[in-house]
């Protein structure tokens, strides 16, 4: 029972701080996050630990599924290019840059553990970058980069994360196996996708005069989609991302207008629950973790956590900037292929798509995961360690970008 009531309290919190964060014009993720911090250092707080399975079945699918559902398939083809940059090359140079950092920078890190900590913060979040930036009025080629980015860059980061722990395990790495498991992690997420796609499809029409179950069978679809392909160790994200614009195309032509407000009207609310309660969650985590921490760690670690932000969002800065120049040197003939000219982007909306890669969830979730020990029967070395960089880093990147965000687009968008 009285985990039952801090629950409700939680929910209570958080429901009343987006209200209050929206009529005093802050962006509400950042302010459940230091509501959360806060809560989370109170005497009477119990300590609320998040399970990371949980986390990834409960609070992932259905946002990734309405990420996916909202977003325009055209722009998603037009701007393929620089989304599966940023998605997956991006995230591999991220995981080495932080990695040099990381290894030279913090005594006892290892090749093998920075690379595990490089392989958590790759990604950015799509829950952040959607949350923060709704409603600032970004062009839509923007939010499809963005979106697109955060949608697929998680299932390249789990694939790295998967590597670098084997290789503190003492797995050898082999290149052509490595690549070997992305392609098929990529591939067969997508494949899964697209059956229980069709699978969903074809019952929703079984079903089409019961609002009701057509209703239920989509709220429900992308937890079993996450569940089957993480079942057979094929990429989930993926899995329920191609669900998602499988069925954003159907309801365009096949579902009723009435059938499709009353689903986007169910789909908002679950959305604007899980979305501001992962948020605060997030929060609560800092104050758990930092007391795991010795005094003599958490300053030095702090400093460690603000650098790695920065390189971060250096590499970052930098990939984004190449990115726009390459595709106007393949507009003009220069480069392999030719590109449309919608897919192009200038110098101001390069440094807002930088600023607005934050890290969050997905980080947070893979961090926590952390093995107890390894195959060996040792304990994970530096597990703590690394769990408060990723936590610090998270927040630094959305307290910071997060905060300031608002500020960049109103700057670069005139």
């Amino acid at each position: 029972m009285e985990n039952y009531s801090i629950i409700l309290v939680i929910m209570a919190i958080m429901i009343g701080v987006s209200g209050i964060a929206e009529k005093i014009k802050l962006p509400v993720p950042v302010l459940l996050l230091a509501v959360g911090i806060a809560i989370g250092f109170l005497p009477s707080m119990p300590g609320i630990e998040l399970n990371p399975e949980i986390v990834m079945l409960l609070f992932l699918p259905p946002l990734l599924y309405d990420a996916a559902f909202n977003i325009s398939f055209r722009e998603f083809r037009i701007n393929i290019n620089t989304i599966g940059t940023l998605a997956i090359g991006l995230v591999f140079i991220t995981t080495g840059g932080i990695a040099v950092v990381a290894h030279y920078l913090i005594p006892g890190m290892t090749w093998q553990l920075a690379f595990v900590l490089g392989a958590i913060l790759s990604a950015t979040d799509a829950v952040a970058a959607i949350g923060i930036t709704k409603g600032l009025g970004l062009p839509h080629n923007t939010v499809t980069i963005l979106e697109g980015e955060s949608l697929v860059n998680d299932a390249s980061a789990l694939v790295a994360y998967r590597v670098a722990v084997a290789a503190v395990a003492g797995t050898a790495f082999v290149t052509w196996k490595a690549l070997l498991q992305f392609l098929l992690v990529l591939g067969g997420g997508f494949v899964i996708g697209v059956v229980l796609a069709k699978t969903l499809a074809f019952f929703i029409r079984f079903f089409r005069t019961n609002d009701m179950v057509v209703i239920g069978l989509m709220l429900l679809m992308p937890f079993v989609t996450y569940a089957v392909a993480e079942h057979f160790e094929v990429s989930g994200v993926i899995a329920v991302v191609t669900l998602g614009l499988g069925m954003a195309r159907l309801s365009r032509t096949k579902f009723p207008e009435e059938l499709r407000n009353q689903s986007r009207h169910f789909w908002d609310v679950i959305i604007f629950l899980l979305n501001g309660l992962i948020f605060l969650l997030i929060g609560l985590q800092f104050p758990l973790v930092l007391k795991k921490m010795s005094e003599a760690q958490v300053w030095p670690y702090i400093g460690y956590a603000a650098l790695i932000a920065v390189v971060a969002l250096g590499i970052r800065l930098v990939r984004v900037y190449l990115q726009q120049f390459n595709l106007q040197k393949a507009f003009q003939g220069r480069g392999k292929r030719r590109v449309s000219q919608y897919a192009l982007f200038d110098s101001k909306t390069s440094f807002i798509i930088t600023w607005s890669g934050m890290r969050g969830i997905v980080s947070l979730a893979i961090a926590i995961g952390l093995p107890m020990v390894l195959q060996s029967g040792a304990p994970f070395p530096m597990r703590n360690e690394i769990i408060f960089l990723s936590i610090a880093v998270v927040l630094f990147s959305l307290l910071g970008q997060g905060l300031s965000l608002p500020w960049v687009v109103r700057k670069f968008s005139k």
